[in-house]
């Protein structure tokens, strides 16, 4: 059942949110291979549940009415334990919820499990020293990639209808492209941050709805959007813009001089041409970046994060870090404050080419990933589009989103040959989420049909 479904369906006492919880539950341990949930508290989960339904049966109508929802690893739930991917938290209790949970749970949603991410969320594929790989729902032997892995298969897999993710770079759109689920990156500041852990993303980290589709996704962006005074980020996001015609732009491949699979490429393409045909008026268009931009102008960025965070736990005991994680920890050591400034001034320089694309198109089409899931044993596919893959090479489409602050959206878009699925992805300017979400919801019912 969709989230939607579930809410009505509990609201109506035609069913009640500790059924759905047992269910939940249920499904959840005859999944454990799977490892998309890392830690269950069943008897936490059934007291929520009966709260819930105690709520309705005293009369009150809750948006999340008994949805079973997973949070990821990063993301404070009270009461739970939250370990970041890392051994340096594997025994970390979150004192409080996050705005973000404290909002659904308000609602009516109901805890069921806490969803695997790669450590501090800073890597591609879901996996770490504390729990080990996060698989694909499909084929056990590939990943979902990361660092939402775990809330994103948990959805495909039908553990659950809704999870909470976060996205500083693309971590909760890559991974639902991958499995063929809905991935909704809000605005910066649409939904408040924190309380919790501090991110090593500088500022462009966001809270995130993962779901089988995009109402599901839309559902619970409502539920967690708006203000709260301990964001100084937050704002409350305007409504959808009066009906009028769009402009949308399609770019296939961002602007950029990267390499994208043919099949995907292939099945992009289609998918932009069944939109046309239903009467959405697309052009083609690329983004204007300034010259010489490319990923590696950013990750210092992530990299000095972790090193300020992280940095001295790590110089006692690197033993207790991923090596992946601990890569980039020695990097951000190594940096210069020049180093830093200059990721800053390309960050800064990514925000301004968007902001001003977005004066002249409304929606941006591009693809979410430029392949398909691959083997969870590396950081990324070896080749892509024909050409060797550098082990970001599969994640560049997505964090010039988390760079302008933009609102971006994935949709399934269709499968390769295998039946492994890739994603659309829809971008808008900064605020405009409902014009977004609404936008996606014609393209998901002229491309699920």
């Amino acid at each position: 059942m969709r989230a939607s479904e579930i809410a009505f369906a509990v609201n109506a006492r035609q069913s009640t949110a500790r059924e759905m919880a047992e269910q939940a539950l249920a499904r959840i341990a005859a999944a454990r291979d799977l490892n998309a949930i890392v830690t269950t508290d069943p008897e936490r989960t059934r007291a929520e549940a009966d709260a819930v339904d105690a709520r309705v049966a005293a009369g009150e109508t809750l948006p999340l009415a008994g949805v079973p929802v997973v949070v990821k690893d990063n993301i404070w739930v009270a009461g739970w334990r939250i370990t970041q991917g890392s051994r340096l938290f594997a025994e970390f209790t979150a004192p409080e919820d996050a705005i973000a949970v404290a909002r659904v749970r308000r609602a009516g949603a109901v805890v069921v499990g806490i969803g695997a991410t790669s450590e501090f969320a800073c890597k591609g594929v879901t996996t770490s020293l504390l729990f080990g790989p996060t698989h694909h729902p499909q084929d056990p032997r590939l990943t979902p990639g990361g660092s939402s892995g775990g809330p994103a298969a948990a959805v495909a897999a039908g553990l659950v209808p809704l999870a909470i993710g976060t996205d500083a770079g693309g971590s909760s759109r890559r991974p639902p492209a991958h499995v063929g689920v809905v991935g909704f990156k809000p605005s910066y500041g649409a939904i408040p941050y924190g309380p919790g852990f501090p991110e090593p993303f500088w500022g462009i980290s966001v809270i995130a709805p993962i779901a089988a589709d995009v109402g599901d996704a839309r559902l619970a962006f409502e539920v967690m959007a708006g203000a709260d005074p301990r964001d100084p980020d937050s704002f409350d996001v305007p409504a959808a813009h009066p009906a009028k015609p769009l402009s949308v732009a399609f770019s296939p491949r961002l602007g950029l001089d990267t390499a994208v699979d043919d099949e995907v490429s292939t099945g992009l393409q289609q998918a932009v041409d069944r939109l046309r045909a239903k009467g959405m008026m697309i052009v083609n268009r690329d983004p204007v970046w300034p010259s010489g931009l490319a990923e590696d102008a950013v990750m210092p960025l992530q990299h000095a994060g972790l090193a300020a965070l992280h940095g001295d736990a790590f110089r006692k005991d690197p033993a207790q870090f991923d090596p992946d994680i601990a890569r980039q920890i020695e990097r951000g050591l190594s940096l210069s404050g020049a180093d830093v400034g200059r990721a800053l001034e390309a960050s800064t320089r990514i925000a301004r080419a968007f902001a001003s694309f977005f004066t002249e198109v409304d929606v941006l089409l591009a693809p979410t990933v430029p392949c398909v899931a691959w083997p969870l044993t590396q950081l990324g596919p070896t080749t892509i589009g024909g050409r060797p893959a550098s082990p970001r090479a599969h994640a560049v489409f997505t964090p010039s989103a988390n760079h302008a602050g933009v609102p971006a959206i994935s949709v399934p878009c269709g499968t390769n040959a295998q039946g492994l699925p890739f994603g659309l992805q829809l971008i808008a300017a900064r605020g405009r989420d409902r014009m977004l979400l609404d936008v996606a919801a014609e393209a998901e019912r002229v491309l699920l049909v």
